[in-house]
C-alpha cells in the first residue's frame, strides 16, 4: 500500500459505533484510500484491522453502500506489478456530504 496512514491519523479515527448518532450526511471522513476507479471513505476505524465508511467500487456508483472495510485486506489489493491500493496523504476531514461522489450516491 503506498501512503499507509501514521499510528497519529489512525488514532483520531472515532472507534466503531461511536459516531453512529451522528446522521450519515455528518460523519466526518477521515480517511480517503483508492486505486483505479475504486473509492474508500473512513468515517470509524475499530483500533486494529476494520474501517467502517462508504465505498464504490469501480465507479459503480448504483452499488456504493456504507459498511466495514477490512484494512488488511485493502493493504493487500494488488492490480498488477507495481499497482496497488493509495492512501490521499492531503485529505481534508470533512463531513460525507462534503464528499462529491458520497452526495452524488446518496441524492443529497
Amino acid at each position: 500500500m503506498w501512503n499507509t496512514p501514521s499510528k497519529q491519523t489512525l488514532a483520531k479515527i472515532p472507534g466503531l459505533y461511536k459516531t453512529e448518532d451522528v446522521s450519515l450526511k455528518d460523519k466526518q471522513i477521515y480517511l480517503h484510500f483508492f486505486i483505479g476507479r475504486s473509492d474508500w471513505y473512513v468515517a470509524e476505524y475499530d483500533g486494529d484491522t476494520l474501517f467502517w465508511g462508504f465505498t464504490i467500487l469501480n465507479n459503480d456508483l448504483e452499488m456504493a453502500e456504507w459498511g466495514y472495510i477490512s484494512f488488511t485486506e485493502l493493504k493487500e489489493i494488488r492490480v498488477g506489478p507495481g499497482v496497488e491500493i493509495d492512501c490521499e496523504i492531503n485529505w481534508k476531514v470533512r463531513k460525507a456530504c462534503e464528499i462529491e461522489n458520497i452526495r452524488e450516491v446518496q441524492g443529497w
